[in-house]
């Protein structure tokens, strides 16, 4: 299992920019469920790109038990948004998912078996992407980013796309991953009642808002937005 700590990070596209993230500070501990919310640009998919070394930010670092992050790093897997990947490409789900392992040793076969099975999908293997429901290929795509040697992993925006009978299903699962050791931070736009579901909150546009159990950060984001029209006594 493994930590991380972000401090400080502060990102734009260009020196002369606005920043896209501005002085954010999050800790992830081993064996968490997170949730990253925010409207659409508060820079939810630009964080975790910045927490796997995929962009490097203008200011502040982020550790690793306790190390810098130095590019990207194999215990830190990241699974891109759905909406971003072509689902009409001809591969089945086991093709899918092998593209996520960095090996080719005898095990790869059990690793990507034990991925399948980890999201409940074992039985579609042989079946193409293009014709799978959308909370299905999401469970592919998850088992494809378990496939990583890693202990922390960046989900963007899992359970967009989904119904709310399959996004519980899926927060089930990422659930049960959480209580096996692996440590997760998931970014949703999800303010309902699922983030029940996780340990910790983080409520994140450009900065970060609050942070803590979902309860508090919903009281804390009433307190400021009932502070910002002049509601309270």
């Amino acid at each position: 299992m493994a930590s991380l700590l972000a401090e400080n990070l502060t990102y734009s596209y260009s020196a002369e920019s606005k920043p896209v993230l501005n002085d954010v500070s999050i800790q992830l501990a081993p064996g968490t469920l997170t949730a990253l919310v925010g409207p659409n640009g508060a820079g939810k998919s630009t964080l975790l790109r910045l927490l796997q070394g995929q962009a490097k930010p203008r200011k502040g670092q982020v550790n690793v038990d306790g190390k810098p992050l130095m590019g990207e790093l194999d215990q830190i897997a990241l699974m891109p948004q759905r909406g971003l990947l072509n689902w009409n490409f001809p591969i089945t789900v086991e093709g899918l998912v092998s593209l996520g392992r960095v090996n080719h040793c005898r095990s790869a076969c059990c690793e990507l078996e034990a991925a399948l099975q980890r999201v409940g999908i074992s039985e579609l293997s042989k079946r193409r992407l293009d014709s799978l429901s959308g909370g299905q290929q999401q469970k592919a795509l998850l088992a494809k980013t378990l496939m990583r040697p890693a202990s922390i992993f960046l989900l963007d925006e899992p359970c967009s796309s989904l119904d709310p009978p399959t996004r519980e299903q899926f927060l089930i699962i990422i659930r049960q991953l959480a209580d096996a050791g692996l440590t997760l931070f998931v970014s949703s736009h999800d303010w309902g009642k699922s983030l029940d579901a996780y340990d910790k909150v983080v409520a994140l546009d450009k900065t970060v808002l609050a942070s803590g159990r979902p309860q508090e950060v919903q009281e804390k984001l009433d307190s400021i937005n009932c502070m910002s029209n002049n509601c309270c006594a």
